[in-house]
């Protein structure tokens, strides 16, 4: 059980998990949710060509960056509006719901307008006023864990969105700052039976900024499904090579449809479909 101060994200007084539709698509139901993109949307062709491939092999929701917040104020700083408004196209071309995240308040509008789930990163969760506003909102919000946060912190900025009335909250385990440097973070997988204990909101998994290595993503990927997790986020690109973020710890289009396969296997065992 939760301290007094948790109402809404607590299964003690929700005891059955939630389930948020969007668009027909089920996250935190027997099927997994499965959302995959590249970091940033680069190009007309690149975003259509990366919908599409993903779409083939199964995945349920586009994700990409539109504004984009760099550790370094010389990288590539996203698309912004023109990357929003291929993310439509995209989303025109294939049917898949949009995933991308928002950078600040200002922003708020044209988000609500055009993006089926609204991404809080893990450098805003808590920034409490962006919380505040986006819980005056019907978006599905997908929440993602802070690199030095606690599971009780992310719940508790889940709660910021949820007192404000807005109860289509996910959240997103995407590794944390540990000692251990061959990763970029540490993927916490006892992360999701823990918060599945004691909350009733759904979780997915971000394998690739995770660990920030793209031949990590798909083991870890299985081993999510395996623990429990209610969906995917992962990154992946036509050309990671030459990416202008993350390139990285993206997975190439071919990678993923084999990835997909295998995830079927550990899905059904875990009880799930994808």
């Amino acid at each position: 059980m939760l301290s007094e101060n948790y109402k809404r994200a607590d299964r003690l007084f929700h005891p059955n998990n939630t389930e948020i539709n969007i668009n027909g698509n089920i996250i935190g139901g027997k099927k997994l949710a499965v959302m995959a993109g590249p970091c940033s949307v680069e190009s007309m062709e690149q975003i259509l060509s990366i919908a599409k491939d993903v779409k083939t092999s199964g995945a349920t929701f586009l994700r990409g960056g539109a504004y984009k917040l760099r550790s370094s104020p010389y990288s590539f700083q996203g698309l912004k509006k023109e990357g929003l408004e291929l993310l439509k196209l995209a989303k025109n071309e294939t049917n898949l719901p949009i995933v991308t995240e928002i950078t600040s308040i200002e922003y708020l509008d044209e988000y609500i307008e055009s993006v089926d789930i609204i991404q809080v990163g893990a450098r805003n969760m808590q920034n409490y006023e962006l919380l505040k506003q986006l819980g005056k909102t019907a978006k599905p919000i997908l929440l993602k864990r802070g690199f030095s946060s606690t599971i009780e912190e992310l719940l508790m900025s889940a709660e910021y969105i949820m007192a404000e009335g807005n109860n289509n909250v996910i959240l997103c385990e995407r590794g944390i700052r540990t000692f251990e440097n061959f990763t970029r973070n540490t993927l916490d997988l006892s992360a999701i039976p823990a918060i599945k204990k004691l909350s009733h909101l759904p979780v997915i998994v971000d394998p690739s900024h995770a660990t920030g290595i793209w031949w990590m993503v798909e083991p870890l990927s299985m081993a999510a499904v395996a623990a429990g997790a209610d969906g995917l986020l992962i990154e992946v690109h036509n050309d990671p090579e030459n990416a202008l973020c993350d390139g990285i710890q993206s997975i190439k289009t071919d990678k993923f449809a084999l990835l997909m396969e295998k995830l079927k296997l550990i899905a059904k065992a875990a009880g799930r479909e994808i």
